[in-house]
């Protein structure tokens, strides 16, 4: 009896161990971030419409495991500059779009919708047929965002949602469970970010914020904390 319950432990440990190791660390270079999947995830191309209609490319990282759901949605705002200044050029008069005010309005009426795209995505979320259990500020790898807990009115479920942004790039990552299971907490503890050429980035002693460093209007603080120095002048023509 005594041996048969060592092997039923030593089974139930190799089960536990293969389990583990299902999850690994998944790394997406071009999309400056990391995270663990329980598995390699499928990617397909996406659109996204921003509060302001802009159309924005984007990119779904995703894995299922038996019910469980993961993903990691990254949408680029890079092009929001270039599509609100031709905006600009047509829209109808009295639009505050059109009004000229120190690069907030007119040409530059895009950057709120940029600044609000946290918040908005954060809104979406909340728009589903869920319960809203928890809604807080948050960061992850000293990135801010807003981390949202929901459980579906229809099954149950439960959902882990952290939505940031950085390097004018939106994040969604969510992670999905049936009723009954361990939260997904794992996944959204594991969020990171990477450099173009894979390495971690990790700020110390200051919270990055895509309205403010991404967008220029602070210097991006450096990894070891402080702020990287500013670019040398132009050099003048002889």
């Amino acid at each position: 009896m005594r041996a048969m319950a060592v092997m039923v432990a030593l089974m139930m440990s190799v089960a536990a161990t293969a389990s583990a190791q299902e999850w690994d660390e998944f790394v997406s270079k071009e999309d400056g971030f990391k995270v663990d999947f329980p598995g390699q995830p499928k990617v397909a191309e996406t659109t996204w419409k921003s509060q302001m209609d802009y159309i924005l490319p984007g990119k779904i990282y995703s894995v299922e495991k038996g019910k469980e759901k993961y993903s990691v949605t990254v949408i680029d705002y890079r092009p929001i500059e270039q599509q609100g200044i031709e905006r600009s050029k047509t829209c109808e008069e009295g639009n505050q779009q059109c009004r000229q005010n120190a690069g907030i309005m007119g040409p530059g009426y895009w950057k709120h919708d940029e600044r609000g795209a946290v918040m908005y995505a954060t809104f979406k979320l909340l728009q589903r047929d869920a319960k809203l259990t928890s809604l807080a500020w948050e960061w992850q790898d000293m990135v801010e965002g807003n981390f949202v807990q929901l459980t579906s009115n229809a099954d149950q479920s439960r959902t882990f949602a952290y939505v940031a942004a950085r390097e004018n790039k939106l994040y969604i990552f969510e992670g999905t469970v049936p009723k009954g299971y361990p939260e997904p907490g794992l996944f959204q503890q594991s969020v990171g970010w990477v450099e173009p050429d894979g390495r971690a980035v990790r700020y110390q002693g200051v919270i990055y914020s895509n309205a403010y460093h991404g967008m220029g209007v602070y210097p991006t603080p450096t990894a070891g904390g402080g702020f990287a120095p500013p670019p040398p002048p132009p050099q003048q023509g002889r």
